[in-house]
């Protein structure tokens, strides 16, 4: 049988805590730090888990607004919050990694290689949080199926290097029949820069050459994109 101080103190910790207003009005209701305080479930002497809330958004605010700081904040640098332990940082950062997860898998199911605007959706939460430039090659049979995705390129925070001899080394190897480039600005702003716009003329015009054509340039920014073939900025495609 619990004791009665245990009691209490377990009670004073579930009335800290939003339950109440999760159960009447849904989790859409609560403040970011309220669903934190969920998930912390206790403060430190002196700081209410309410109060540990705001504290990780305002430690995360560095690394991106809101709770998109949470998914790009180092665990060694929560864990340097009072009231954060390993395993407290390490809740935290799960829960970053699922809904991250959870959001491509929602996007998946309306997902279809023909509409830049799924594709963008797909691969938004993949590549709108990350840094440094990546260049990913999709790799596609005659019928605009997927086959595989390869990692061309991790660049630096402002520029990143493509290879066409690479791009069709890679088509070749996978009997693919067409290619989509697609990568992400890390400043969040998807226009295409010069070497972009080169970069895709120069692949576009060799893939019709091959018969491999390049069916779209996708640019990933912050919940933004920016499709070369939506601009009309594309060789012609069979597609």
């Amino acid at each position: 049988m619990k004791s009665a101080k245990y009691e209490n103190n377990e009670y004073y910790r579930m009335q800290n805590l939003p339950y109440e207003k999760f159960i009447a009005h849904g989790g859409k209701a609560l403040t970011d730090s309220e669903l934190l305080a969920i998930l912390l479930r206790t403060g430190t002497r002196g700081t209410n888990v309410r109060e540990l809330g705001e504290e990780v958004l305002a430690q995360s605010a560095r690394y991106g607004n809101g709770l998109l700081g949470l998914y790009h904040i180092p665990l060694n640098e929560l864990c340097r919050i009072e009231g954060i332990g390993k395993v407290k940082a390490i809740q935290l950062k799960t829960v970053a990694e699922l809904s991250t997860r959870m959001a491509q898998a929602k996007a998946k199911t309306s997902l279809s290689f023909r509409h830049p605007a799924s594709v963008a959706d797909y691969y938004m939460e993949r590549f709108r949080h990350e840094t440094v430039e990546h260049i990913m090659l999709l790799l596609f049979d005659a019928g605009l199926h997927l086959i595989e995705e390869r990692m061309l390129s991790q660049g630096t925070v402002n520029a990143s290097l493509i290879s066409p001899r690479e791009v069709f080394i890679c088509a070749v190897q996978a009997r693919a029949a067409g290619i989509m480039l697609l990568h992400n600005h890390p400043g969040g702003d998807p226009s295409p820069s010069e070497n972009d716009l080169r970069i895709t003329e120069r692949i576009g015009k060799l893939g019709a050459l091959a018969d491999i054509p390049l069916f779209d340039h996708i640019v990933i920014g912050d919940n933004r994109y920016f499709s070369f073939r939506e601009h009309d900025l594309m060789v012609s495609t069979p597609y």
